[in-house]
């Protein structure tokens, strides 16, 4: 299944991000949408591309804790690694959809979960969540930068020694 060296590379990538979810950090800069994007990009194989970020989610999930939250958090996972399959691109547009589509879905599922279901309910919950949002589209735009940068020059150096 996993012949392909730049199988490998990628897994790799994926499971460094999810490390990366557990150091402290500031709140929302972390990897989750990078992660997320890079799989859908990268993975030539599309089980690959869902099952190993998520395994890698969950697995570092289970050290910070799993919430009512964490089925939107997950499903915004899965749309953008669907964005990434589409887009076949890392770049500012692809990675601005993502953190987009990310901040929405999830701020819907904290709608859903904790506030009055109407107007005045989802219009607070996203006011209260722009300055999560910058934080995460700060993290977004770092860690996309790396993962794609870092791979683009790892894989280089492998498939030349290859």
């Amino acid at each position: 299944m996993l012949r392909n060296k730049t199988q490998w590379i990628i897994i790799l990538f994926v499971v460094v991000a999810a490390f990366f979810r557990l150091v402290p950090h500031i709140p929302n800069v972390t990897p989750i949408t990078a992660m997320a994007l890079f799989s859908g990009v990268y993975f030539s194989n599309r089980k690959l591309a869902f099952i190993v970020p998520l395994s890698a989610m969950f697995l570092s999930d289970l050290f910070l804790g799993l919430t009512t939250i964490s089925i939107f958090v997950y499903l915004g996972f899965v749309l953008v690694g669907m964005i990434g399959m589409i887009t076949r691109k890392m770049n500012l547009k692809s990675i601005l959809l993502s953190s987009i589509l990310f901040f929405l879905i999830t701020n819907f599922g904290v709608w859903l979960l904790s506030y009055p279901k109407s107007i005045s309910g989802i219009i607070e919950c996203y006011t209260l969540a722009i300055p999560f949002f910058r934080n995460a589209l700060i993290g977004d735009l770092f860690f996309a930068g790396v993962m794609y940068y870092g791979y683009e020059f790892v894989s280089k150096r492998i498939v030349k020694t290859a």
